[in-house]
């Protein structure tokens, strides 16, 4: 399977042709699959993904959540409400923390305006903007297009 062009999905703007026609390709496949009697795949075996979710979310939590299982990814949910972050832990210590359980990638949705290009620059993960703020969504953006 071909990878994107860059290590993270933080934004609509930076995302190459190239790199929409893959992810539109591989979309059309896993279409395909979620129609069998067996859905789940390997395509993410060995792959550990946290959902860290700062605001709350139910269809882009949960599409995330069935991906990964589907994908065979071993994921684990953060929910800033249960955590740390209410006594004052800061972003940065809070992905920190998980990010020291061995995770390979991180689905970040929070409430401010450029949070996942902060991460992108003080971690190694691969970081997918799952929504930050009223700023951008572009896993929603991308499946408004696949969907058109």
């Amino acid at each position: 399977m071909s990878k994107l062009s860059q290590p993270h999905l933080l934004g609509i703007k930076n995302i190459t042709a190239k790199d929409i026609e893959l992810i539109f390709e591989t979309a059309s496949n896993f279409k395909e699959i979620i129609n069998r009697p067996i859905k789940k795949v390997p395509s993410l075996r060995d792959v550990t993904i946290a959902n860290i979710f700062f605001e709350n979310s139910t269809r882009t939590r949960l599409s995330f959540e069935l991906a990964e299982k589907r994908l065979s990814a071993d994921m684990i949910n953060f929910t800033a409400s249960n955590s740390s972050v209410k006594k004052g832990e800061t972003l940065l210590d809070t992905v920190n923390n998980v990010l020291a359980m061995k995770v390979d990638m991180v689905v970040m949705r929070h409430s401010s305006v450029g949070a996942p290009h902060f991460l992108a620059k003080h971690i190694k993960a691969k970081i997918i903007n799952a929504g930050d703020g009223t700023h951008e969504h572009p896993t929603q953006a991308l499946l408004d297009a696949f969907s058109i």
